[in-house]
Parts: structure tokens; sequence; C-alpha cells
């Protein structure tokens, strides 16, 4: 399993793909709801990659000068329940602090709020977000 910091265009399209596959075709999610105004060719994205087959994903984008946005946090159902949900988000605190930020923010599913809180984020259950598909609670770690 390598996991990479997609720099490339072909890494992002890997992302992209983890998302089509994992979220837009499971949840039916048209395509312009899934990809939004954060998802430009600045936006910085992690792929875990199984031999060529992207696996996992998750995107980071700056909220303000000291925090960063962790989202579309995805790994394919058949991969699963192997602890690479932890690894891109671990790559995507790594290069969030190299890069300065010193707050990790997500927005998180109830039902996944333990798997965050396992890997050290603190939710907020006073700010729930009620979004186009899932409605979700804020999260944060520092850094």
């Amino acid at each position: 399993m390598e996991i990479i910091r997609a720099t490339k265009t072909a890494h992002q399209a890997a992302a992209y793909y983890v998302r089509i596959q994992a979220m837009a075709r499971k949840h039916h999610i048209p395509l312009d709801v899934e990809f939004d105004q954060h998802d430009t060719p600045e936006t910085k994205y992690i792929v875990a990659v199984d031999d060529f087959l992207p696996v996992a994903t998750c995107r980071l984008y700056p909220l303000d000068k000291d925090k960063i946005m962790l989202g579309r946090i995805v790994v394919l159902p058949e991969y699963r329940h192997q602890g690479l949900g932890s690894l891109v988000v671990r790559e995507a605190e790594k290069w969030a602090k190299e890069l300065g930020y010193k707050t990790a923010v997500l927005e998180s599913r109830e039902n996944k709020i333990p798997f965050y809180e396992q890997i050290g984020y603190s939710a907020d259950l006073s700010q729930k977000i009620v979004g186009d598909t899932f409605t979700c609670y804020r999260m944060e770690k520092s850094l």
C-alpha cells in the first residue's frame, strides 16, 4: 500500500475515482454535489493506492491561516476496516502541519464520530451541519 500526496493531475483523478465509486455511486450523490467549490487544481489530496488501484482518499483545504479542513475522507467498501482511513488522515495531518496549520477540522457523520475520536478529534455536538446528503458534526484536533 502506498500513500501519495496528490501533486499531479493523475493523483487528483485517483482521489476523484475513489469518491465517485464509494460516495457518489453508493449514496446516489450527483457529481455536482460531490465535487464542490473546494475541488480545484490547487486543492490538496491524499490517496492510498493498492498496487495501481486508488482505494482511499482525503481532501485538504485552508479555512484560515491556522485551520485546515480535512474532508471527503473515503475508503472503497472492500478496503474498509484495514486502517486506511486512519492512514490517509494521519498523512493529511502531517502535510497540514508541515504547511504551518495548527488545527485540523473535519465534519463527521454521527456514526463516524467514534472513529475520529479514536484518532484524537473532539466533537462539538452543538455544531450540527445539515448538508445536501448527510447531517454532520464539526470535529477538531490540534496538530
